[in-house]
């Protein structure tokens, strides 16, 4: 028999096993997350959300399933590519202009450890990535399983080693001159007559590069990340990266046949041209603004609105494959899925087809969160950035959030508690060429280039139709947003110095 300060000691242990049993009970264990980027996607570009044109079954079933956030904006970008200043900021939390000088710190081959996916995997989270990347650091440096990653867009015609040149250097005292030197897929369709490309046929590369359309490579690479991670006990970080809807917008006849050219209008604020289109930046030399002929002809821009739906209806069936896959996982229950574009587009609004303007079509995307106790077909205005994400992730997974993050998580806006360090405005930037601020439902864009002002009330004018800017009741709400604007370009350390109004 035992002595008793054995039993003694046995029966302590015992306790004390059972106090700290590793087995977590799965509403305990650390959360997955499965985060879904687009390129090119409007706010405007969802049936859930407003769309009655355009078809998005899967996309509905997450806006069914989860919280919507209705007016998430992308601050701007440093160049024409929006989406490289977008992503840079999401994968390292800083704002624009930090942002911009971190890549090119990253361009050095440093600070790789401050971004996204590290923080993740430094807790102990597996971590994957495919698809669409463009940003400095390599993204086999920040996520730990890496397949097809993918440049800023897909190959076309204008990759021609000396067409930007030859586009740079092309005298355009006349918009037909571009017919003369753009190479096919760009400045078309000129008339019903138009045939010199088409988004079904494979011979033009594009998405159909390698063989299969690049969203189901991206959607398969998820699928087969699925099955790995239910392998594993440790939770997941699936950073799942279309290029759609980016141009050349591509997509199987089928997707193509759902949306007879008959049946599509164009948008309500349809324009021929923009009157501020050079000192904007989104002249005729631009590349996104040379896909469609100057000026605009509405035949065109119904040709690129159906273009445009139909590639989103092939992206959204891949989203369907991939939430089926979640589903058969076994870690559905456990897993928050975020569905957000790092932009948005004109295609035609304004009389703009890119993304290089600080309108609504433009800077707001659609934002959705889904998973355990996110409340299900909800819907939230506040102002907030789609870069809230990476910080949401943070504290939903239990991280402490970098001093370095200049964004701020969704989570207390879900729980319906105002965040400390809440956006009283949004700050919106391109280039040298425009500045922006959002407050309250009025909207103030101003281009240097011009020194011009636009103005708008966006809770009766949400198309950004009637420019307010020379209304003389509106000139103190004007002056005092531009004051607003310039302490918005102190917050964030704009390098651009704006006269005083």
């Amino acid at each position: 028999m035992l002595p008793l300060r054995f039993l003694i000691i046995l029966f302590s242990l015992w306790i004390v096993s059972c106090q700290t049993d590793q087995s977590v009970p799965q509403d305990e264990a650390p959360p997955n997350f499965l985060f879904i980027i687009t390129d090119d996607q409007t706010y405007q570009a969802v049936h859930a959300l407003g769309n009655m044109q355009i078809e998005t079954p899967w996309m509905d079933k997450l806006v069914e399933s989860g919280t919507t956030f209705s007016h998430a904006f992308n601050m701007g970008g440093w160049n024409g590519a929006i989406c490289v200043a977008s992503r840079s900021m999401l994968i390292s939390g800083r704002s624009l202009w930090r942002a911009h000088e971190l890549s090119e710190v990253w361009s050095e081959g440093q600070n790789f450890d401050q971004t996204w996916g590290r923080l993740m995997s430094d807790d102990g989270y597996r971590t994957y990535m495919t698809g669409k990347w463009h940003v400095r650091v390599p993204a086999d440096s920040v996520f730990q399983v890496v397949n097809h990653v993918r440049p800023g867009m897909p190959p076309d015609a204008w990759r021609d080693a000396n067409m930007p040149q030859r586009f740079r250097d092309l005298e355009m005292d006349r918009y037909a001159s571009l017919a003369e030197i753009m190479p096919a897929g760009y400045h078309r369709p000129n008339g019903p007559e138009d045939h010199s490309w088409s988004p079904t046929d494979t011979s033009f590369g594009g998405f159909w590069e390698g063989g299969q359309h690049w969203s189901e490579i991206v959607t398969e690479d998820a699928i087969s990340y699925l099955k790995d991670a239910s392998d594993h006990d440790d939770p997941f970080f699936m950073y799942i990266a279309f290029n759609a809807p980016h141009d050349p917008r591509q997509s199987p006849q089928a997707f193509l046949d759902q949306y007879p050219l008959e049946d599509i209008t164009v948008p309500v604020n349809w324009q021929p041209e923009h009157p501020l289109k050079d000192s904007m930046g989104c002249g005729p030399r631009l590349r996104d603004e040379a896909l469609a002929p100057f000026p605009r002809t509405e035949f065109a821009i119904r040709t690129h609105l159906r273009e445009y739906y139909a590639i989103i209806t092939h992206l959204d069936e891949q989203i369907g494959r991939i939430q089926h896959a979640l589903d058969v996982s076994g870690k559905a229950s456990n897993t928050y899925i975020i569905f957000t574009a790092d932009h948005g587009l004109s295609v035609g609004q304004h009389g703009l087809l890119g993304k290089q303007n600080m309108y609504e079509h433009s800077i707001r995307v659609p934002l959705v969160i889904c998973g355990p106790d996110i409340p299900a077909n909800t819907e939230i205005h506040s102002d907030v950035y789609m870069q809230d994400v990476m910080p949401t992730t943070l504290e939903l997974a239990g991280i402490d959030k970098p001093d370095y993050v200049d964004f701020h998580s969704l989570i207390p806006l879900v729980r319906g508690t105002r965040r400390e360090g809440a956006y009283d405005a949004i700050y919106g930037a391109y280039t040298q060429t425009q500045r922006m601020i959002r407050k309250e439902g009025m909207k103030l864009i101003y281009y240097p280039r011009g020194q011009v002002v636009e103005l708008f009330d966006l809770n009766t004018d949400p198309w950004e139709m009637n420019d307010l800017s020379k209304d003389s009741s509106y000139q103190d709400t004007k002056e005092q947003l531009y004051q607003d604007l310039l302490n918005l370009q102190t917050n964030f350390e704009d390098p651009l110095d704006l006269p005083v109004m």
